[in-house]
Protein backbone atom coordinates (compact mmCIF):
# COMPACT_ATOMS: atom_id res chain seq x y z
CA UNK A 1 0.00 0.00 0.00
CA UNK A 2 0.85 3.54 -0.59
CA UNK A 3 2.05 5.92 2.22
CA UNK A 4 0.06 8.26 3.13
CA UNK A 5 2.12 12.12 2.74
CA UNK A 6 4.12 12.96 5.51
CA UNK A 7 2.20 16.46 7.30
CA UNK A 8 2.00 19.22 5.19
CA UNK A 9 -0.26 21.49 6.95
CA UNK A 10 -0.88 22.07 10.78
CA UNK A 11 -0.84 19.41 12.97
CA UNK A 12 -4.05 19.08 13.92
CA UNK A 13 -5.91 19.45 17.64
CA UNK A 14 -8.57 17.49 18.51
CA UNK A 15 -10.12 19.08 21.76
CA UNK A 16 -11.57 16.51 24.32
CA UNK A 17 -14.56 17.89 26.08
CA UNK A 18 -15.53 14.75 28.39
CA UNK A 19 -14.64 16.29 31.54
CA UNK A 20 -16.62 19.26 30.98
CA UNK A 21 -19.77 16.51 31.30
CA UNK A 22 -17.64 15.11 34.34
CA UNK A 23 -18.27 18.39 36.17
CA UNK A 24 -22.01 18.90 35.17
CA UNK A 25 -22.72 15.27 36.18
CA UNK A 26 -21.36 15.57 39.35
CA UNK A 27 -23.87 17.96 40.64
CA UNK A 28 -26.79 17.13 37.93
CA UNK A 29 -28.88 20.11 35.93
CA UNK A 30 -27.22 21.52 32.60
CA UNK A 31 -24.27 23.52 33.42
CA UNK A 32 -21.29 23.20 32.88
CA UNK A 33 -22.16 22.68 29.02
CA UNK A 34 -19.87 20.35 27.52
CA UNK A 35 -22.05 21.48 23.85
CA UNK A 36 -20.99 25.18 24.87
CA UNK A 37 -17.52 24.27 25.37
CA UNK A 38 -17.27 22.49 21.70
CA UNK A 39 -18.27 25.52 20.66
CA UNK A 40 -15.63 27.47 22.53
CA UNK A 41 -12.97 25.19 21.47
CA UNK A 42 -13.84 25.39 18.05
CA UNK A 43 -13.95 29.26 18.06
CA UNK A 44 -10.41 29.05 19.64
CA UNK A 45 -8.90 26.97 17.14
CA UNK A 46 -9.35 23.12 17.36
CA UNK A 47 -9.43 21.35 14.56
CA UNK A 48 -11.97 18.45 15.95
CA UNK A 49 -14.00 18.07 18.83
CA UNK A 50 -13.70 14.91 20.34
CA UNK A 51 -16.58 12.89 22.94
CA UNK A 52 -16.77 9.74 24.30
CA UNK A 53 -19.95 7.86 25.22
CA UNK A 54 -18.86 5.07 27.76
CA UNK A 55 -21.27 2.74 28.50
CA UNK A 56 -21.80 4.16 31.77
CA UNK A 57 -22.20 7.18 30.66
CA UNK A 58 -20.29 8.30 33.49
CA UNK A 59 -19.46 12.14 31.74
CA UNK A 60 -21.13 12.36 28.12
CA UNK A 61 -24.76 12.00 27.50
CA UNK A 62 -26.84 10.81 24.26
CA UNK A 63 -28.07 13.99 24.29
CA UNK A 64 -24.58 15.42 24.42
CA UNK A 65 -23.65 13.85 21.02
CA UNK A 66 -27.19 14.76 19.53
CA UNK A 67 -26.60 18.09 20.71
CA UNK A 68 -23.09 17.85 18.97
CA UNK A 69 -23.67 16.61 16.15
CA UNK A 70 -25.97 19.55 15.17
CA UNK A 71 -24.13 22.37 16.92
CA UNK A 72 -20.78 21.45 15.47
CA UNK A 73 -19.05 23.22 12.03
CA UNK A 74 -15.86 21.26 12.94
CA UNK A 75 -16.04 17.06 12.44
CA UNK A 76 -16.62 15.30 15.50
CA UNK A 77 -14.27 12.11 16.75
CA UNK A 78 -16.87 9.78 18.52
CA UNK A 79 -14.63 7.37 21.19
CA UNK A 80 -16.44 4.25 21.40
CA UNK A 81 -16.11 0.88 22.80
CA UNK A 82 -16.63 -1.95 20.39
CA UNK A 83 -20.14 -2.67 21.49
CA UNK A 84 -23.36 -2.98 19.67
CA UNK A 85 -24.90 -0.46 21.09
CA UNK A 86 -22.29 2.21 20.39
CA UNK A 87 -22.46 0.85 16.86
CA UNK A 88 -26.12 1.50 16.52
CA UNK A 89 -25.61 4.99 17.37
CA UNK A 90 -22.28 5.46 15.35
CA UNK A 91 -24.87 4.65 12.76
CA UNK A 92 -27.40 6.81 13.47
CA UNK A 93 -25.34 10.05 13.50
CA UNK A 94 -22.58 8.83 11.49
CA UNK A 95 -20.03 10.86 13.02
CA UNK A 96 -17.10 12.29 10.53
CA UNK A 97 -15.13 9.65 12.67
CA UNK A 98 -15.22 6.89 15.19
CA UNK A 99 -12.15 5.95 17.63
CA UNK A 100 -12.64 2.36 18.82
CA UNK A 101 -10.88 2.35 22.41
CA UNK A 102 -10.98 0.08 25.46
CA UNK A 103 -13.22 0.43 28.30
CA UNK A 104 -13.30 -1.13 31.58
CA UNK A 105 -16.53 0.02 34.06
CA UNK A 106 -14.05 0.15 36.94
CA UNK A 107 -11.42 2.20 35.54
CA UNK A 108 -10.98 6.07 35.81
CA UNK A 109 -9.96 7.07 32.69
CA UNK A 110 -9.35 4.81 29.47
CA UNK A 111 -6.15 2.59 30.43
CA UNK A 112 -3.77 1.07 27.81
CA UNK A 113 -4.53 0.58 24.10
CA UNK A 114 -6.97 -1.92 23.08
CA UNK A 115 -6.01 -5.19 22.12
CA UNK A 116 -6.51 -6.04 18.62
CA UNK A 117 -4.21 -8.68 17.65
CA UNK A 118 -6.76 -10.66 20.56
CA UNK A 119 -10.05 -10.03 18.58
CA UNK A 120 -8.88 -9.59 15.11
CA UNK A 121 -11.83 -11.35 13.30
CA UNK A 122 -13.93 -9.53 15.51
CA UNK A 123 -13.08 -6.47 15.27
CA UNK A 124 -12.52 -6.37 11.46
CA UNK A 125 -16.31 -7.48 10.57
CA UNK A 126 -17.46 -4.52 13.64
CA UNK A 127 -15.65 -1.53 12.10
CA UNK A 128 -17.16 -2.54 8.22
CA UNK A 129 -20.57 -1.15 8.75
CA UNK A 130 -18.97 2.11 10.30
CA UNK A 131 -16.62 2.28 7.39
CA UNK A 132 -19.21 1.76 4.45
CA UNK A 133 -21.50 4.54 6.55
CA UNK A 134 -18.74 6.87 5.59
CA UNK A 135 -16.97 7.26 9.11
CA UNK A 136 -13.49 7.12 9.62
CA UNK A 137 -12.43 4.36 11.92
CA UNK A 138 -9.75 4.92 14.32
CA UNK A 139 -8.58 2.27 17.28
CA UNK A 140 -6.72 3.50 19.85
CA UNK A 141 -3.35 1.32 20.45
CA UNK A 142 -0.22 1.30 22.25
CA UNK A 143 2.92 1.88 20.40
CA UNK A 144 3.58 -1.77 19.61
CA UNK A 145 3.74 -3.26 16.16
CA UNK A 146 2.36 -6.24 16.42
CA UNK A 147 -0.89 -4.43 17.06
CA UNK A 148 -0.30 -1.81 14.51
CA UNK A 149 -0.29 -4.30 12.06
CA UNK A 150 -3.16 -6.01 13.64
CA UNK A 151 -5.32 -2.99 12.88
CA UNK A 152 -3.80 -2.29 10.26
CA UNK A 153 -5.34 -5.68 8.66
CA UNK A 154 -8.93 -5.25 9.83
CA UNK A 155 -8.96 -2.34 7.80
CA UNK A 156 -8.62 0.91 10.05
CA UNK A 157 -7.83 3.90 8.22
CA UNK A 158 -5.61 5.70 11.47
CA UNK A 159 -4.26 4.44 14.55
CA UNK A 160 -3.99 6.65 17.70
CA UNK A 161 -1.48 5.55 19.48
CA UNK A 162 -1.47 6.01 23.50
CA UNK A 163 0.80 8.34 25.08
CA UNK A 164 -0.09 8.13 28.58
CA UNK A 165 3.03 6.00 29.23
CA UNK A 166 5.21 8.42 28.00
CA UNK A 167 3.48 11.42 29.89
CA UNK A 168 3.09 9.06 33.44
CA UNK A 169 7.34 8.27 33.15
CA UNK A 170 7.54 12.45 33.05
CA UNK A 171 4.96 13.09 35.70
CA UNK A 172 7.02 10.85 37.74
CA UNK A 173 10.36 12.30 36.69
CA UNK A 174 11.86 8.85 35.98
CA UNK A 175 12.94 10.43 33.03
CA UNK A 176 15.01 7.42 31.38
CA UNK A 177 11.08 5.38 30.75
CA UNK A 178 10.28 8.64 29.58
CA UNK A 179 12.69 8.66 26.92
CA UNK A 180 12.58 5.07 26.28
CA UNK A 181 8.70 5.41 25.64
CA UNK A 182 9.05 8.40 23.49
CA UNK A 183 11.49 6.79 21.44
CA UNK A 184 8.94 3.55 20.97
CA UNK A 185 6.39 6.71 19.84
CA UNK A 186 8.77 7.83 17.47
CA UNK A 187 9.81 4.51 15.90
CA UNK A 188 6.08 3.12 15.71
CA UNK A 189 5.06 6.59 13.91
CA UNK A 190 7.42 6.13 11.30
CA UNK A 191 6.11 2.25 11.12
CA UNK A 192 2.57 2.77 11.34
CA UNK A 193 2.96 5.99 8.23
CA UNK A 194 5.24 2.75 6.34
CA UNK A 195 2.03 0.90 5.96
CA UNK A 196 -0.09 3.62 5.08
CA UNK A 197 -2.03 4.66 8.48
CA UNK A 198 -2.72 8.05 9.18
CA UNK A 199 -0.90 8.27 12.70
CA UNK A 200 -3.07 10.46 15.48
CA UNK A 201 -1.65 10.55 19.42
CA UNK A 202 -3.11 10.95 22.55
CA UNK A 203 -3.51 10.67 26.28
CA UNK A 204 -2.45 12.90 28.65
CA UNK A 205 -0.48 15.10 26.66
CA UNK A 206 0.65 18.98 28.64
CA UNK A 207 2.37 21.61 28.01
CA UNK A 208 5.43 20.12 29.26
CA UNK A 209 5.24 16.52 26.80
CA UNK A 210 3.46 17.58 23.71
CA UNK A 211 6.09 19.45 21.79
CA UNK A 212 8.18 15.95 21.25
CA UNK A 213 5.36 14.35 19.98
CA UNK A 214 3.97 16.99 17.99
CA UNK A 215 7.28 17.13 16.26
CA UNK A 216 6.95 13.84 14.44
CA UNK A 217 6.14 14.51 11.45
CA UNK A 218 3.97 11.13 10.85
CA UNK A 219 1.75 12.37 13.37
CA UNK A 220 -1.38 13.93 11.61
CA UNK A 221 -3.48 15.13 14.88
CA UNK A 222 -3.48 15.34 19.20
CA UNK A 223 -6.37 14.55 20.99
CA UNK A 224 -5.89 16.17 24.43
CA UNK A 225 -8.68 16.82 26.57
CA UNK A 226 -8.16 16.48 30.22
CA UNK A 227 -4.89 18.92 30.78
CA UNK A 228 -7.07 21.36 28.73
CA UNK A 229 -10.57 21.56 30.54
CA UNK A 230 -8.38 21.20 34.22
CA UNK A 231 -6.03 24.67 32.71
CA UNK A 232 -9.46 26.58 31.70
CA UNK A 233 -10.43 26.38 35.06
CA UNK A 234 -6.85 28.96 36.21
CA UNK A 235 -7.05 30.37 32.56
CA UNK A 236 -9.78 29.76 30.47
CA UNK A 237 -11.23 27.52 28.33
CA UNK A 238 -9.70 30.05 24.87
CA UNK A 239 -6.71 30.91 25.83
CA UNK A 240 -5.84 27.28 27.63
CA UNK A 241 -6.42 26.13 23.95
CA UNK A 242 -3.92 28.71 22.71
CA UNK A 243 -1.14 28.09 24.33
CA UNK A 244 -1.44 24.53 23.61
CA UNK A 245 -1.76 25.77 19.83
CA UNK A 246 0.92 27.83 20.20
CA UNK A 247 3.27 24.78 21.45
CA UNK A 248 2.36 22.35 19.10
CA UNK A 249 2.87 24.88 16.03
CA UNK A 250 6.46 25.75 17.85
CA UNK A 251 7.26 22.10 17.51
CA UNK A 252 6.54 22.15 14.30
CA UNK A 253 9.45 24.57 13.81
Amino acid sequence: MAQTSLRTGPLRLGVNIDHVATVRNARGGDTPDPVRAAKLAEEAGADGITAHLREDRRHIADRDIDALMEALRVPLNFEMAATEEMQRIALRHKPHAVCIVPEKREERTTEGGLDVRRDENWLANYIGPLRDAGCRVSIFIAADKRQIEAAHRIGAEVIELHTGAYCDAHADGDFEKRDAELASLREMSTFAHSLGLEVHAGHGLTYDTVQPIAAFPEVQELNIGHFLIGESIFRGLTPAIAEMRRLMDEAQG
